[in-house]
């Protein structure tokens, strides 16, 4: 769209050309040629702004530069992506997978009740809890009162408990990795265990069945010979509407039945499905003996969270 001064040269050009013309004419008819004119004095007649070489008329604008593509998006990990058929030779494998890497590199934090029942005593503890990925860790128990302030702290492979009686810090050493963790049946070196069932095992499918009244997959795991890991086996059931968790049997090298998990309670949270609630059993008890076992039930959780490495340390244990 042309401006002002646009226009005003235009037609200062047009009234130029139309006089010029006029004065042609007469000319023309005597058959004289027209005088010729002193350029220096028709530089001067000339209307300020109408030299096309001092003022150029204005460029059009360019075509505007191409928008960037948009950066593309990173490949999902393969735990993420839709599951092969369950005929194909790396199904096995990648249900597995997705089972390892549910809760793998995450960052939450959670409150969490913890109720324990054994042949003497039960009792429930109120905790809440930070984590990032499965190298770090830490729990604080905020009930019962007089168990308040006592926490765990796991980074990488070292284990520390905080006694908020005493004030003081143990470390956990290799002969105290057995034991019950806060007394439940989950023992210490469960949480510093970083076993990966998609590669510390030799797979083998068994026939699908029903569990808790749904069609679920059902996977036999046996250690590699160069894995230190104490279980003579594992089997693990799947549903197969999802791929979600119901349940683990652990066995001994004899091959008896040493303990059961069980997952239930799966929900949404956020973008993913979890199963909120986790019940240990032990198995190896004798004939007769009351029942034991170990819940734990996620009521608040949070994935949110921001954390870094610096928040696992022995100052935060004791600071809490």
């Amino acid at each position: 769209m042309r401006n002002h001064r646009t226009t005003r040269i235009a037609r200062t050009k047009w009234t130029a050309l139309a006089l010029a013309g006029l004065l042609l004419m007469p000319a023309m008819a005597s058959s004289q040629p027209a005088p010729r004119k002193n350029p220096e004095v028709a530089a001067k007649k000339r209307p300020v702004g109408s030299n096309p070489a001092v003022n150029p008329k204005p460029k059009a604008n360019p075509t505007p530069a191409a928008k960037p593509k948009p950066a593309a998006k990173p490949k999902p990990k393969a735990s993420e992506r839709a599951l092969p058929k369950p005929g194909s030779p790396n199904f096995a494998l990648r249900v597995l997978t997705f089972f390892d890497d549910m809760y793998r590199g995450r960052q939450s934090k959670s409150v969490m009740t913890m109720s324990i029942k054994t042949k003497h005593w039960q009792r429930t503890l109120k905790m809440r809890s930070w984590s990032m990925g499965t190298e770090y860790s830490l729990v604080r128990i905020l009930a019962p009162k007089k168990e308040r302030g006592t926490a765990t702290l796991k980074a990488g492979k070292d284990l520390f408990t905080y006694l908020s009686k005493t004030g003081r810090v143990i470390k956990v050493g290799g002969g105290m990795m057995g034991g019950a963790w806060m007394g439940s049946h989950f023992t210490n070196d469960d949480l510093v265990r970083e076993t990966r069932l998609s590669e510390d095992f030799v797979i083998k499918r068994l026939p699908d069945a029903t569990f808790a009244g749904v069609p679920t997959w059902q996977f036999s795991l046996v250690p590699k010979p160069d894995v230190p890991i104490v279980w003579g086996k594992i089997e693990v059931t799947v549903r197969q509407s999802d791929a979600q968790p119901l349940r683990q049997q652990f066995f001994d090298e004899d091959g008896q039945l040493t303990r059961t998990m069980t997952y239930s309670k799966h929900t949404k949270v956020g973008n993913r499905t979890l199963p909120l609630q986790m019940k240990m059993v032990p198995n190896d008890r004798p004939k007769g003996a009351p029942a034991e076992w170990t819940i734990v039930r996620m009521s608040e959780m949070d994935f949110e969270v921001k954390l870094s490495k610096r928040f696992f340390s022995l100052q935060r244990l004791k600071s809490l």
